[in-house]
C-alpha cells in the first residue's frame, strides 16, 4: 500500500512537471521606443533697439587735462571715428583746387557728379571748391590744441564747439568735405555766412541727391557749432557701392542726431 502511494506520488510530481514543459511560453513585451527629441536651436538674440559705443578710457588732451568720454562715446559732444589710412584715400577732382585734398575712394562717383551738376549751373558754375578734406588724428590735435594753447578758447568745452577732439573727427574717416566757393564776397572760410553764399544754398538744396548730409545743421541738439559747408557721404540709397560702410560708421551720430537735409 504504502509502494503504490509512493508511486502515485511520483507519478502525479512527474504529470505536474510534464504539464509545465507544455504550457505555453509567455512572449515578453515589445519594446517601447521612444523618439529622442531633436536639438532646439535657440532663436537669435533680437538686435538692440539702441546703438551703444564701445567703452573707451579718458584722454589727456593738449598737456592741460584728462577727459573722459560719456556713456554713448561721445567726448565734449563729438563721436569717436577710426582714422582712414592714407594709403586708402585718392585724390579728389581736381575740379576742387585742392591737391592736398585726399577723400575715401567711396566718395568719388557721387562727388564727381556733384561737381558735374554744380558747373551745369550758371549761379554757381565754377564756383565749388575744397577747404578742408581727410584729416589724420595727428593733424587734428594740432588743430584742437591750437585753440586751447592760443587761449582763443576758455577751455575744451569751448573748444570742442568749433572743433571736434583729436579721434573724434568726422574728416578722419574720409567721408567728409568742407566745402567753399571761390566767390566769397568778403565770407571766409568755414563761417556761418557761407549758408548765405550761391554756393552755400545751392549745396543746401542739392548735395543730398549726390548721397552729401550736412552733419551739424543749426541748432543741431548734439550742441556742436552749425558748419554749412562740413557734408559726409553717405551714399544716395543703402544699396550704393561702399555706402554701408559709411553708414555704419556714422550710425551713432545718424541715430541720434539726424542729419538736416539728410540722406534716406
Amino acid at each position: 500500500m504504502r509502494a503504490r502511494l509512493a508511486w502515485a506520488g511520483l507519478m502525479g510530481e512527474g504529470a505536474l512537471l510534464a504539464l509545465a514543459g507544455c504550457a505555453p511560453t509567455a512572449k515578453p513585451a515589445p519594446a517601447v521606443v521612444v523618439a529622442t527629441p531633436a536639438p532646439v536651436t535657440p532663436l537669435p538674440a533680437a538686435p538692440p533697439s539702441v546703438l551703444v559705443a564701445a567703452a573707451r578710457p579718458p584722454m589727456a588732451l593738449c598737456g592741460r587735462g584728462v577727459v573722459a568720454p560719456g556713456p554713448d562715446g561721445r567726448m565734449l559732444n563729438h563721436f569717436p571715428y577710426p582714422e582712414m589710412p592714407v594709403s586708402a584715400l585718392v585724390p579728389a577732382p581736381a575740379a576742387l583746387g585742392d591737391d592736398s585734398c585726399r577723400v575715401h575712394p567711396a566718395t568719388l562717383p557721387d562727388l564727381q557728379r556733384l561737381i558735374a551738376a554744380a558747373d551745369a549751373d550758371p549761379r554757381v558754375a565754377g564756383k565749388l571748391r575744397a577747404v578742408s578734406c581727410q584729416r589724420s588724428v595727428a593733424f587734428q590735435a594740432q588743430t584742437f590744441c591750437a585753440g586751447i594753447l592760443s587761449g582763443r578758447s576758455q577751455g575744451f568745452r569751448d573748444r570742442a564747439w568749433a572743433s571736434a577732439p583729436p579721434g573724434h573727427s568726422e574728416h578722419a574717416t574720409g567721408y567728409v568735405i568742407d566745402f567753399g566757393t571761390r566767390d566769397r564776397g568778403g565770407c571766409p572760410d568755414a563761417d556761418a555766412c557761407f549758408a548765405a553764399t550761391d554756393m552755400g544754398k545751392w549745396l543746401l538744396a542739392n548735395a543730398s541727391r549726390f548721397g552729401f548730409e550736412l552733419s551739424f545743421p543749426a541748432g543741431n541738439r548734439q550742441q556742436v557749432k552749425w558748419e554749412p559747408w562740413h557734408w559726409r557721404w553717405v551714399g544716395t540709397a543703402a544699396s550704393a557701392p561702399g555706402a554701408t560702410t559709411a553708414r555704419r560708421t556714422f550710425a551713432l551720430a545718424r541715430a541720434k542726431f539726424p542729419a538736416r537735409p539728410g540722406v534716406e
